[in-house]
Parts: structure tokens; sequence; C-alpha cells
């Protein structure tokens, strides 16, 4: 179990302000996944930081003062409840312990702006700057910019479905699919245009319609299966950047960052995106590895996806009846 696991249903009071001369209204702090949640008392997100860039600004004293950055010029919350402030600072030292070391930092960084200025002087091709920078971008790195474009992406999806067991079951069904040791994440958000979608750091977002609609978790499984094979096709990292544009893909790759503006424009952007038919090529590989029929997935989006390679396999189960119950639900409690 993480430090994060410990504390998904916790909460609590606090007083919140969206900038340095706006009105501070009382609201009420939680975790989401890889964010902290700001709600107002009926419930409604006003807010969602990213966990690994949450900064006090009042080391040991009470109430204690956090913003969603290094800088007090921008929103801010103050807590006075110490089981809370607690939870922030494990679940800050567990994430800063997950990040690269400064030295380390220093390292890809420069050894980044080294190599991508060569690439520039000798090719000068927009390609060769970005095939540099998703070289030497660590998955910490690429974790905290996922789980800012999710706390983005959450004003237009709404906000993540996060029923304990189902997320349980969620996580099992993460385990079917990739195995144990694999980073992927499976995130239900109640609206998606589309039936799954990968952003950076593993993160894979399953729309709840979709999944409700299902009436076999191998359907469910092959939305998450058709959003992991967009991300072998294209690094959801290298779709931020290409968003981006060049001197913000420089500018990841020489100080390790990317504007807060930058990914508030992809997420809002990428939630929007139309539907598009998965690639078959690409996507029946993803199935075989996983194991899983790709007929039930195909009757339901209309994709041609046969013969199916799997027909007449054995195969482990999916997912248990009882997870896929809790799974199917998870947006209801």
């Amino acid at each position: 179990m993480t430090a994060l696991d410990r504390y998904v249903r916790l909460e609590s009071g606090g007083i919140w302000r969206a900038g340095p001369d706006t009105q501070r209204k009382d609201v009420v702090v939680s975790f989401g996944d890889a964010t902290l949640v700001i709600s107002d008392k009926a419930g409604r997100p006003l807010s969602h930081w990213s966990l690994p860039a949450v900064n006090r600004q009042n080391p040991g004293e009470r109430p204690a003062v956090y913003t969603p950055g290094d800088h007090g010029d921008s929103e801010a919350v103050e807590l006075a409840e110490d089981a809370m402030i607690d939870a922030i600072e494990e679940v800050s030292k567990a994430l800063s312990k997950a990040r690269p070391k400064p030295g380390k930092l220093r390292q890809w960084v420069t050894g980044g702006l080294i190599a991508g200025t060569l690439a520039l002087a000798i090719f000068w091709l927009p390609d060769a700057l970005m095939r540099q920078t998703l070289a030497v971008v660590p998955m910490p790195k690429r974790a905290e910019i996922g789980a800012t474009i999710l706390g983005h992406m959450q004003r237009q999806t709404g906000t993540i479905c996060r029923s304990p067991k189902a997320m349980e079951a969620a996580d099992r069904l993460s385990d079917r699919l990739f195995g144990r040791q694999a980073s992927q994440k499976i995130v239900v958000v109640p609206t998606l245009a589309r039936g799954s979608f990968a952003i950076p750091g593993g993160i894979i977002l399953l729309d709840y319609g979709s999944l409700q609609a299902a009436d076999d978790p191998a359907v469910a499984a092959g939305h998450v299966l058709a959003g992991f094979a967009g991300a072998q096709e294209i690094d959801p990292l290298e779709a931020v950047l290409d968003q981006a544009g060049l001197r913000t893909t420089f500018g990841l790759l020489t100080t390790g960052d990317l504007p807060e503006e930058t990914l508030a424009l992809y997420a809002k952007i990428a939630v929007a995106a139309p539907w598009q038919d998965p690639d078959a090529a690409s996507l029946i590989p993803v199935f075989v590895a996983s194991q899983v029929p790709t007929t039930p997935y195909a009757a339901v989006i209309g994709a041609d996806l046969q013969p199916d390679p799997m027909a007449g396999e054995t195969t482990a189960p999916i997912l248990s009846d009882a997870d896929w119950v809790s799974l199917q639900n998870i947006c209801n409690t």
C-alpha cells in the first residue's frame, strides 16, 4: 500500500483563495488520483492540484498554507486539521523520493541540453529535438505531467470516480491486462468523448458511459487496451509536445518543466477530441499479449478485428463477477 492509498478517503475543511486578491472561501480538501481536490461545500470541484507540485509556504506553522507551486502569488489553501496536514506531508515525502535526485536531475537536464543543442545545430530538425526530449524525460516527471493534465481534464470530464472497492477492481483489471509490475493506472471519469485515452505517466482514462454500456468485462478490457495501443503508437508525452510546439519542447529539455497553461490547453483539447476507430494492425497484437478476445469489443464499436486470434483459446478470467459489478458502479458511490 502506498502513502497515497492510505488517505484516499481522507478529507478536511479548509480556507481557499483563487488568487492573491480574491475572496477566501470555506472548502473541503480531499485526495484525488495523484491530485489534491478542492471542492465547495456542495461538493462541486473548484480546483485540482498536482500532488507532486504541492508546496507548503509556512513549514512548522499552523494553520498550514499550501500552494500548487513554489510561489505564493496564485492559489492557496489554509488547513488546520493535523490529520490532513500530516497526510499531505507524508505523501509529499513519498513522491519526492520517487523523483530524480537533484544531481541526477541536473545530469539529465544538462545532458539533454547538450545533446539537444547538438541535434539542433547539426540537423535543425524538430523531430530530432522531439526524439531527444522524449528520450531523457524520466518516468517520475512524466507522472507529474500526467497528474497535472488529469487535474485540468476533470473540469470537463467530471471528478474521478473513486469508490474504494471499484478502484481495487480497476487495479486488478490493470494487473490482469498488463501485469503487476506495469506502470499503467486505470482511472474512470464520468464523461469522455472516446472510450479511453492515455496521458503521460501510464494513466489510462476510461469513460464511465462506455463502462456502464458494456455487458462483458472483455468490452471494458477492450476499451482500456485501445487506449494503451494508442499510447504505443504515439507516446502520450509526444502528443502533448506536438500541441505545445518547438519552443515549449526545448523548454522541457533544458529546464525540466512545462508551463501550466500549456498543460491546461492540452487537457481541454484532448478531452473534446472525437472518437477515432482504432487501427487493427496495432490493436490486435495488444489483445493477444493480454490474452483478451477481440470479438466482444469489436461488436460494440463496430470495428473489423476478425478473425479473433483468441477464438478457441482458454484464457484467465478478466474479472470476477464481484469485481465486474463493483467496476460498473464506480461512479455511483
